[in-house]
């Protein structure tokens, strides 16, 4: 909806600052170990593993740092045993949140998940209580300045290359949705047309949103969301919120 900001486009616009705390190299490193683990090292016939470098090199990773958690991957050095586990639960205003975590000690995860949620005004819940409102879906995203084609000749261009839908809401940021499965040929067929992506990942994408109005509200929700993202073990958080523009303004 045009006048809101969404918590996908919020981190977008906060990538640049999350890269400098230097959490991302740690984030994406266990990505890439577990995305190995799962389908070996080679990119080509590893789509997760693809994922993970390209995503890896979208944050300036060194290529020697990329190699390394590929060969923990596949068994090749010592490795920490990281398991791929999902919190949900429920933030101020009645948001709906899904956590994705990669940690080797999941009592200990889940007891400063569950204590991050409480001391922000939120609850964790049980498996399943907020994951039917969200749909996988694979997520492109463009800066509306880089963009040299009319909304129309883009829509047009994506849905031929097999995107499901585009979003034009958000004054800066423009979005491509993909069923999941079509992802890779998408981004690699639009980037053969000259475009260049903000970011590109496979995201949890809410059915319906929930708007927050209340400023304070608001800003105990960013700082729940934000709070969760800071956390060495989380590598995405997802909700259904909306803050309209006005709102925003106030919290800066």
């Amino acid at each position: 909806m045009a006048g809101h900001s969404k918590w996908a486009n919020i981190k977008h616009k906060k990538g640049k600052q999350d890269a400098i705390k230097g959490k991302l190299f740690t984030k994406v490193g266990r990505e890439l170990i577990v995305a190995a683990r799962m389908g070996g090292g080679n990119p080509d016939t590893n789509f997760r593993l693809k994922v993970a470098i390209q995503k890896a090199k979208s944050v300036n990773m060194p290529n020697d740092n990329i190699q390394r958690a590929i060969q923990k991957g596949i068994g090749a050095t010592d490795s920490d045993n990281f398991e791929e586990l999902t919190y949900e639960g429920y933030g101020p205003g009645g948001s709906a949140i899904m956590i994705n975590v990669l940690t080797d000690n999941r009592n200990r995860t889940a007891g400063e998940i569950r204590h991050i949620f409480s001391k922000n005004g939120g609850n964790m819940g049980e498996t399943g209580c907020v994951s039917w409102m969200f749909k996988q879906k694979g997520l492109l995203v463009l800066n509306r300045e880089d963009i040299k084609i009319s909304e129309d000749d883009l829509i047009l261009l994506a849905l031929d290359k097999g995107a499901e839908d585009v979003n034009f809401d958000d004054d800066e940021e423009i979005e491509i949705y993909t069923d999941p499965s079509d992802f890779q040929n998408v981004k690699e067929g639009l980037e053969e047309e000259g475009l260049e992506f903000a970011s590109a990942e496979i995201s949890m994408i809410p059915d319906t949103t929930v708007q927050i109005t209340d400023p304070e509200q608001a800003r105990l929700l960013l700082r729940l969301l934000n709070t969760l993202e800071e956390h060495d073990d989380v590598q995405n958080t997802f909700t259904n919120l909306e803050i309209p523009e006005e709102i925003m303004e106030k919290l800066e």
